[in-house]
């Protein structure tokens, strides 16, 4: 075997080596009964880290105006509760923060339904704790929503 094959597989990760070995992990979602494009497919990373941004800016600037006392230190706490109340009357009730609504996003369980109370709850703390947000599936679902056994597609 070649060293350079062997570091070049080991530096792709191991999704790339098992797939210059013929495995074949589909499209993300297809585990899931989404379809590979259009509405309802698994939505790309960087939408998703787009209504991020989106939400997280405006709660920042809800927080540094109403709450903070124009303190950012403050600011960034008060806007971490304030995405998380966000995030849980709006995924809970029209599935959707205005950024994900912005860029064409929804959340929804994986049988395609709205989510219940409980689920958009561990969702949320857990997307506010970050780091489960971080950690992704085969699927591209992080781990807070594999949890709440939810899926972000397109509208």
């Amino acid at each position: 075997m070649d060293n350079r094959q062997a570091i070049g597989s080991w530096l792709s990760g191991p999704r790339a080596a098992a797939e210059d070995m013929g495995v074949d992990f589909g499209y993300r979602g297809q585990r899931l009964g989404l379809p590979e494009q259009g509405p309802g497919s698994v939505a790309p990373l960087g939408r998703r880290f787009g209504a991020l941004f989106v939400d997280w800016g405006l709660c920042f600037l809800i927080a540094y105006q109403l709450f903070a006392g124009r303190d950012q230190q403050a600011a960034g706490n008060w806007a971490l509760g304030i995405f998380f109340v966000l995030s849980v009357l709006t995924v809970g009730t029209v599935g959707f923060t205005p950024g994900k609504r912005l860029l064409g996003l929804r959340v929804v369980s994986e049988d395609g339904g709205r989510l219940g109370v409980g689920r958009v709850l561990v969702r949320s703390v857990l997307l506010c704790l970050a780091i489960p947000a971080l950690i992704w599936d085969r699927d591209g679902r992080g781990l807070h929503d594999r949890l709440a056994r939810a899926v972000q597609v397109r509208i």
